[in-house]
């Protein structure tokens, strides 16, 4: 039975016919460390191990529904054979050892397609070292020594379209429990949403009905193949970060759209949309915009963005500001995040059998290690 003390934070959540153990979620995260799209030994120990984390949902790394729609050449892909082998045999691997629910985010990165991995510099690839044409709503580059993206047509929308389609087919036959669409951080479908790089002339630019057209014809499509008894969610900005960008109030219409079209939970994030966006950093700094969907929309909001405290998460929940925390760093940084938090906030859970001799009451340190343990 739930007390006034109880965490919040760790009470379960319902997403259609999904039970999470919590409110904590293990956000994508890049690797770079693909071949041609395909997962390998990498993966399974980084996925394997954010699966013994005790979260209640882990979404495995953007991944590309088309070979050119990676952000670099070593990013995950679900768009051939290969790949969906790959994948289905780490998560087999995974599941042996973990009941928890993984799901998948797939995405497309547009006119940021095509650049090097972060130790390399991040810039754009140039054609004779590998790198390739990339595509967006308009012919308008990320950043001035950036190449320009080709204007997509209504035949590369299609494509697109059915590509995202194809991919979460796949991800339904890996047996994935979640599928998140990537509409945020300046890639492809969150490059239509935002004026700063949508300035098209037709059905698809101009006002925000309009630039919501294409991100929510391709979500549509996404639903209509994932099975109705599972959720769907979408992670977009709240913000650009960037004067004439998209904004808390554009995030408040498109998601008033996205749960018209089926869509069960949405992850506030912001930026990426251009470089020189003036981006305030600091705890929770992305909270209000998860805050303001929360408040104005019926829909599961997650907030995401320097979540890293255990007591900082529970206050999130407790004061009703998102329903679900989304913490990415913080589980690179420590992969038992999970248990660290219980301990904080005073709350008992499960912990692997082989794990349990480190638990407490099993083993004293535990307290000792965390001397900000305090009821809330």
């Amino acid at each position: 039975m739930m007390t006034d003390n109880s965490s919040l934070l760790f009470q379960p959540i319902d997403l259609r016919s999904l039970s999470l153990a919590n409110r904590i979620i293990v956000e994508p995260m890049c690797q770079y460390s693909a071949i041609d799209g395909t997962a390998n030994e990498w993966h399974r120990i980084h996925l394997g191990t954010l699966a013994l984390s005790g979260a209640g949902l882990v979404i495995v790394e953007a991944t590309a529904c088309e070979a050119r729609g990676r952000i670099t050449p070593q990013c995950f892909g679900l768009y051939s054979d290969q790949n969906e082998q790959a994948l289905g045999e780490i998560l087999r691997s995974v599941r042996t050892v973990s009941d928890i629910p993984i799901g998948i985010q797939i995405g497309h990165a547009g006119r940021k397609a095509s650049i090097a991995v972060p130790w390399q510099g991040r810039g754009p690839i140039p054609y004779e070292d590998g790198g390739w044409s990339t595509i967006g709503p308009s012919p308008i580059p990320f950043a001035p020594d950036w190449p320009a993206p080709e204007e997509m047509t209504r035949a590369d929308m299609e494509t697109v379209r059915d590509a995202h389609v194809k991919s979460v087919q796949r991800a339904e036959r890996l047996g994935f429990d979640l599928v998140e669409i990537h509409s945020a951080h300046g890639y492809l479908l969150s490059s239509y949403l935002s004026p700063l790089s949508n300035q098209r002339q037709d059905e698809f630019g101009g006002s925000l009905e309009n630039r919501m057209r294409f991100p929510l014809e391709v979500i549509r499509a996404v639903r209509e193949v994932w099975p109705k008894e599972k959720p769907l969610s979408v992670k977009f900005n709240g913000t650009d970060w960037a004067d004439g960008g998209f904004t808390g109030d554009h995030a408040v219409t498109y998601a008033k759209a996205l749960r018209s079209v089926g869509v069960d939970m949405v992850v506030l994030s912001g930026g990426g949309i251009s470089p020189t966006a003036k981006v305030p950093l600091g705890p929770a700094y992305q909270l209000p915009f998860a805050e303001r969907v929360k408040q104005n929309v019926d829909i599961v909001t997650g907030s995401v963005g320097m979540i890293y405290d255990p007591h900082q998460a529970e206050n999130i929940i407790r004061n009703e500001q998102a329903d679900i925390v989304a913490m990415a760093r913080a589980f690179l940084f420590n992969p038992r995040w999970v248990q660290h938090a219980a301990l904080a906030l005073n709350e008992n859970i499960t912990y692997p059998v082989q794990y349990e001799r480190a638990s407490l009451p099993n083993w004293a340190p535990a307290a000792l290690s965390y001397p900000w343990r305090s009821k809330i």
